[in-house]
């Protein structure tokens, strides 16, 4: 490749076709290729120098990834993962072959479908109506404005949003929960209650995700739920698979 290394998508079966209409990350887009030891094989492209997460180039990682799926299951690698040569690639691809066949196969016809939780947007009126706390605060701004009131209130409006958004979210994904084979937390994400990934089968995906909007629709006046998939199966790897550096 080149001294700016080799950049990683993910890993498939030897056996299987690359998709023909999708490039890789840079500018411009790389040409994706493979490199095959024994039964899997890498997907990679020529890193570009100067590797950042550009739109571009995160859109370019997961569209190339989404077209593999489609075809079969695939580990897939998170943005920005370079290995410093091919000698390290096949080296890891030999030693944990057995392995990275047994996750294909546990991903085989299933995606990852992610939902997140957030206060609904009109909530107000409903908390007010059903929070005697919150009635008693209001009224007291009202009675005897003043800013420590105003914070009382604020804080008190802000912690009960979420509670009741997380409460909401935790029934949804109770409901949600017979559809996957595997259910995982994603990290903390700012002005979200809940982030969770399903692994689901494909030809379930649009019906699990009818379900999941249902779900939020019975409880609109607590939560917003955004639902995003089908997706390749992050959350349901173990720790990374290839070792290498991982760009900026």
């Amino acid at each position: 490749m080149t001294d700016d290394g080799i950049y990683v998508y993910g890993i498939i079966r030897t056996d299987r076709p690359l998709p023909s209409h999708v490039g890789g990350v840079g500018d411009p887009p790389g040409v994706v290729e493979k490199i095959e030891e024994g039964r899997v094989a890498a997907v990679v492209s020529q890193a570009p120098p100067k590797l950042r997460a550009r739109r571009r180039d995160l859109l370019a990682h997961q569209e190339l990834l989404l077209a593999l799926s489609e075809r079969g299951p695939v580990l897939p690698m998170r943005f920005g993962m370079v290995a410093p040569d091919e000698t390290v690639i096949r080296r890891q691809l030999a030693d944990d072959e057995e392995r990275h066949l047994a996750a294909l196969e546990s991903l085989a016809g299933r995606v990852e479908i992610n939902v997140k939780a957030m206060p609904a947007d009109d909530s107000l009126a409903a908390l007010v109506k059903g929070d005697a706390t919150i009635r008693g605060l209001r009224e007291e701004v009202h009675r005897r404005p003043s800013y420590e009131a105003n914070m009382r209130l604020g804080e008190a409006v802000a912690t009960a949003l979420s509670r009741r958004a997380a409460e909401a979210g935790r029934e949804i994904v109770r409901e949600l929960k017979p559809w996957a084979h595997a259910v995982r937390p994603g990290p903390e994400v700012s002005g979200c209650q809940l982030n969770m990934s399903f692994l689901v089968d494909r030809s379930d995906s649009a019906e699990f995700a009818a379900e999941a909007e249902c779900l939020a629709q019975d409880r609109r006046e607590r939560v917003a739920l955004r639902v995003a998939g089908p997706l390749p199966c992050y959350s349901f790897l173990e720790p990374q698979v290839l070792a290498g550096r991982a760009g900026g």
